[in-house]
């Protein structure tokens, strides 16, 4: 576990540069939300950072996320990773936001499971404009057809959209994926379904998330920047 003043510490900056990259682009206070990718970090570490004062944390496994939730208060979840369908009863209910839908087959097991909780579920819509096969999200020539079937889906709401751009090492390489995303988000604004509000833009991680915010993010996802590196993975999905 990192040391709780070197942690408190890293929040303490990385809020800083959040903040200053404001600034820069000319948005207002706060209209950058902090996202703590606290993925493999044990219910510990989660609970130090909520004594820094973070409140929004952001987990890539089902049952990590399920877990976690039944031992630390105070935190709202997120749920950043690939969802399986065999895992959406452990997400729905539990994750006040899902960042990655992007396959029609997850989305009604989402609304299924929602209807079931009598709850609606907050969803991002996943847009992969690097076109990496590897990792999921829609190309953006489908994103107007499955905005479209949110129509069926009372139960789900989609805020915004999400993407994760190829990894680069200096940031300004993944610029125009940020740009591309905000830009897909105006276009297809007013588009789509009532339940498809489209306001949100969850982009830009620990290497590059202050060039996210020139872009247009309200969520940065950062995790090695407050945690330090990745620890190993123990455990199911």
């Amino acid at each position: 576990m990192p040391e709780a003043d070197i942690m408190r510490h890293n929040f303490e900056i990385v809020r800083a540069r959040i903040a200053d990259a404001e600034r820069r682009a000319g948005r207002p206070p706060g209209a950058v939300r902090l996202l703590a990718v606290s993925k493999t970090q044990p219910a510990e570490v989660v609970k130090a950072a909520i004594s820094c004062g973070q409140t929004e944390f952001g987990e890539n496994y089902a049952q990590e996320l399920r877990d976690k939730s039944t031992v630390v208060t105070g935190a709202v979840w997120h749920f950043i990773g690939p969802l399986q369908e065999n895992k959406v009863n452990l997400v729905v209910g539990r994750a006040a936001c899902i960042h990655t839908l992007s396959r029609e087959k997850i989305l009604r097991a989402v609304e299924r499971r929602a209807a079931a909780l009598g709850i609606v579920q907050d969803v991002l819509v996943q847009v992969n404009l690097g076109g990496e096969p590897q990792k999921n999200g829609l190309e953006p020539g489908e994103l107007a057809s499955f905005l479209g079937l949110f129509e069926g889906a009372p139960h789900v709401r989609c805020l915004g959209l999400m993407t994760l751009p190829p990894f680069e090492l200096e940031p300004e390489a993944v610029r125009p994926h940020f740009a591309e995303l905000a830009r897909l988000l105006v276009e297809h604004r007013g588009r789509a379904p009532g339940n498809v509000t489209l306001g949100e833009l969850s982009m830009g991680m620990s290497q590059d998330f202050e060039v996210a915010i020139a872009e247009g993010a309200t969520w940065v996802r950062v995790g090695s920047a407050l945690f330090g590196p990745r620890l190993p993975r123990t455990g199911g999905g």
